[in-house]
């Protein structure tokens, strides 16, 4: 366990000693939400920096399915001299190795999703905001036969659009 508390200090301190302090879980030493990140990097051969594991764990915190700009405004407070661009690279890495999802934009930035557990969305049309939700009748939604004959369908995922609590749903 301290071997792997000891790979994580050194894995997120950076030549200009900035770092990153994680979240352990106390029962299992480590954080649970990071080891998919670590096995999948490992796997892809994606070189280990501060800045990637720093830009992981603030999209594991975010609830709101944020942008790069949105995680670049975040980041920002912790690693100054990161820039947008190294953010959004990293982003777009993420969802090639499968450790983050990239949101439906509809026109607007791309926006990204940590949980790859099954679920689906609801947009708001009027704040963009982006809720998850679980339904097992639409995990189980039949694909029909004409998109199965002519596509290679890899995921399943419904998005509702409406209006949200907030701007004037129900």
């Amino acid at each position: 366990m301290y071997l792997l508390a000891g790979l994580i200090k050194r894995a997120l301190t950076n030549k200009n000693n900035y770092y990153i302090v994680e979240d352990m879980n106390s029962q299992t030493g480590k954080n649970d939400g990071m080891d998919i990140f670590y096995q999948q990097a490992k796997k892809n051969r994606l070189k280990m920096t501060p800045q990637r594991a720093a830009i992981y764990q603030e999209l594991l915190k975010a609830k709101d399915h944020p942008s790069a700009d949105m995680i670049y405004k975040r980041i920002i407070k912790k690693i100054p001299n990161i820039s947008f661009d190294t953010v959004n690279r990293t982003l777009l890495t993420f969802s090639k190795i499968g450790i983050t999802n990239i949101v439906e934009g509809y026109g607007q930035p791309k926006r990204y999703d940590p949980d790859m557990d099954t679920h689906h969305h609801f947009r708001c049309i009027q704040c963009n905001s982006i809720i998850d939700f679980h339904n097992e009748n639409y995990d189980n939604i039949a694909v029909p036969d004409e998109i199965n004959r002519k596509f290679t369908v890899i995921h399943k995922k419904v998005v509702l659009e409406g209006l949200c609590d907030k701007c004037g749903g129900r």
